[in-house]
């Protein structure tokens, strides 16, 4: 996938992957920016359900407006068939790096842990079945979430 250009993506880097697809970073070659592609797993995509529920969460997301939740710039869909849809990238280092590094000041840790809440928060304040919970919230969260501008963020 790295060196391909979906539609007017520029795939640069595999940044994570999950249950629910892998995130690359992407130079959009239109808006010359960074962006972060989200890519439905293929087994997923070819199941109808599948895909209208990564557009269900896709449109839910795009309405949130919060500093520590990622901003949707579109969702679509590869020449075969995958979907993907387009965030925000944020440079920073994962919390997960941050940990290994040095351990967190108490002081630290509970910034972050309010910052998660928050957006947490946020998402959860959309009507019922937009959003699912993560079976493994912690791994999400160490994996995800970046530090950029003094700030964490997921996508």
């Amino acid at each position: 996938m790295i060196g391909k250009t979906i539609s007017h993506y520029k795939i640069l880097e595999k940044l994570g992957e999950g249950g629910m697809g892998v995130v690359y970073k992407a130079q959009d070659t239109k808006l010359e920016r960074f962006v972060a592609l989200k890519f439905l797993p293929h087994h997923f995509s070819a199941e109808e359900e599948e895909k209208q529920r990564f557009i269900r969460e896709a449109k839910a997301a795009s309405a949130l407006d919060h500093p520590n939740i990622c901003n949707i710039h579109e969702i679509d869909e590869s020449e075969d068939g995958q979907m993907f849809i387009v965030m925000a990238y944020y440079e920073g280092e994962t919390l997960k790096d941050k940990i290994a590094k040095e351990p967190l000041k108490a002081d630290h840790a509970i910034d972050i842990a309010l910052q998660v809440a928050e957006g947490e928060n946020q998402r959860h304040l959309y009507p019922a079945g937009y959003w699912h919970s993560h079976r493994d919230f912690r791994t999400l969260i160490s994996k995800t979430w970046r530090l950029s501008n003094g700030r964490y963020s997921s996508w």
